[in-house]
C-alpha cells in the first residue's frame, strides 16, 4: 500500500513538471507559475489549467490579444511586469473569470483598447500600471478603459510614475469603490475642482513626489472632502512666498489626516529651505511688508464708495428738483419749441421768396424804388383827359 501511494505521487510529480512551460519553473504547492527572463514571444501555451499565480516578467511580449490567457480560469494573480507590452487588445483578460491583482508595471503601453479590462462579473480588485503609460494619448486610452471596463469592484490603483501633469476631471468616477489611489512619482502641478468626483469610498490618496509648488484654495476644497482619508503630500518642491499661507493654515486646522505632515518642507527660497510648511505665519513668510500697501488700497477703495454714495444722492437731489418743477419746465419747453418753430416758418417764407420766378434780376436792379401799380396810372390819365376845358380844341 504504501508503494502504491508513493508511486502515484511520483506520476503525479512527473505529470505537473511535464505540463510546466518550457524556461519555466511551476510550483504546485503554491500552484504558481513564474516565466522570469525566458525571452517569451508570447504567453506560453502550457500553463496548468490549476494554477492561481501567473508571473511572467522580464521577456519581449510587445502585444497581448484577445485568448492569450484561454483555459486559465483559475488564475487570480496575474503580473506582467516589464515584457516590454506596447498594445493590449480587446477582451485579452476575459477568460480570467477569477482575477482579482493585475500588475502590468514597466510596459510602455502606446495602445489600450477601450474593452482592454472587460471581465465577465467585474472581479478584478487590483490594478497596477506604474511606469507604463507611453503618452498621454495612452492616458486618454486608459480613461476610457476604466469607463467601459465596468471595474466597479476595482479596490487598488497604482499609477505612479507616468509623468502624469493633469488629471481629467471626473477620471476615477467609474471606480466607485475604489479605496487606495497612488500617483506618486508624476508631475502633476495642481489638483482643480471634481478632479477626484465620485471616489466617495477613498482611504489613500498618495501624491508624493509630484511638481506642486503649492495647492490653491480651489484644491484644498477638493481635498477637505476626503476627511477620514490618508493624504500623503510629501516630497514636493513647495515655494513658501506669501500663497502658501493658506496651504498651511489648512494643514493645522484640518480635519483632512495628512499622514506626512510633519514631512512637508518648503524647497524654496533659500532662506525658508528645508522649513516646515506646518510652522509658517506671516510674520515667518514676511508678509507683512504689504500690510500697509493692502491698508492704502482698503482706504482708497472706500474712498471710491464714498465718492459713489455722493454722487448717488447728488443724482437723486437733482431728480427730485426736476420732478417738483415738471409743470414749469414743461412750459418752458413749449416756448422754447413754438420760438424755434417761428424762426424755421420765417425761414421757409424766405426760401419761397428768393425762389420766386417773377422776382427775376431787373427787380433786384430797381430794389429800393418804389412800385406803381399800372392800373392806377390808367386811371388817373383817364381823369386827367376828362378833365380837359372845353374850350380846348383838341
Amino acid at each position: 500500500m504504501m508503494s502504491l501511494t508513493l508511486v502515484c505521487a511520483m506520476l503525479c510529480v512527473s505529470a505537473c513538471v511535464a505540463s510546466c512551460p518550457l524556461r519555466c519553473e511551476c510550483s504546485e504547492a503554491q500552484r504558481t507559475v513564474r516565466c522570469a527572463s525566458a525571452a517569451l514571444l508570447q504567453v506560453p501555451d502550457a500553463i496548468p489549467s490549476d494554477a492561481i499565480i501567473l508571473i511572467i516578467t522580464g521577456n519581449a511580449i510587445h502585444r497581448l490579444d484577445h485568448g492569450a490567457f484561454s483555459g486559465m480560469q483559475n488564475v487570480t494573480h496575474l503580473n506582467l511586469s516589464n515584457n516590454g507590452i506596447m498594445e493590449i487588445g480587446s477582451h485579452t483578460f476575459s477568460s480570467l473569470l477569477t482575477l482579482r491583482s493585475l500588475i502590468l508595471n514597466n510596459n510602455p503601453l502606446v495602445l489600450i483598447h477601450p474593452e482592454a479590462f472587460s471581465v465577465p462579473g467585474s472581479p478584478l480588485q487590483e490594478l497596477s500600471l506604474r511606469s507604463s503609460l507611453y503618452n498621454y494619448t495612452s492616458l486618454m486610452d486608459l480613461i476610457t478603459a476604466l469607463r467601459w471596463g465596468e471595474l466597479t469592484n476595482l479596490l487598488r490603483l497604482d499609477l505612479s510614475g507616468n509623468h502624469l501633469v493633469l488629471l481629467p476631471p471626473g477620471m476615477f468616477a467609474p471606480l466607485p469603490n475604489l479605496r487606495h489611489l497612488h500617483l506618486r512619482n508624476n508631475s502633476l502641478v495642481a489638483v482643480y475642482n471634481g478632479t477626484f468626483s465620485g471616489v466617495g469610498e477613498l482611504l489613500e490618496l498618495d501624491l508624493t513626489g509630484n511638481a506642486f509648488r503649492t495647492i490653491s484654495d480651489e484644491g484644498l476644497r477638493e481635498l477637505e472632502r476626503f476627511i477620514g482619508v490618508r493624504l500623503m503630500l510629501g516630497q514636493n518642491p513647495y515655494v513658501c512666498t506669501c500663497e502658501a499661507k493658506e496651504m498651511a493654515n489648512w494643514l493645522n486646522s484640518s480635519k483632512v489626516k495628512v499622514g506626512d505632515a510633519d514631512r512637508l518642507y518648503c524647497k524654496s527660497p533659500a532662506a525658508l529651505h528645508d522649513v516646515s510648511l506646518r510652522g509658517l505665519s506671516a510674520q515667518v513668510l514676511g508678509c507683512y511688508g504689504k500690510v500697509h500697501e493692502e491698508i492704502t488700497d482698503l482706504s482708497l477703495q472706500t474712498s471710491y464708495v464714498f465718492l459713489g454714495l455722493v454722487l448717488g444722492f447728488v443724482g437723486m437731489v437733482f431728480i427730485l428738483v426736476v420732478y417738483l418743477n415738471r409743470k414749469g419746465i414743461k412750459k418752458w419747453i413749449a416756448e422754447i419749441y413754438e420760438a424755434c418753430q417761428n424762426v424755421l416758418e420765417g425761414y421757409h417764407h424766405r426760401l419761397e421768396m428768393d425762389s420766386d420766378p417773377r422776382l427775376g434780376p431787373d427787380s433786384h436792379g430797381h430794389q429800393g424804388r418804389p412800385r406803381v401799380d399800372q392800373r392806377s396810372a390808367h386811371i388817373s390819365t383817364d381823369a386827367q383827359i376828362t378833365q380837359i376845358p372845353s374850350d380846348v380844341t383838341l
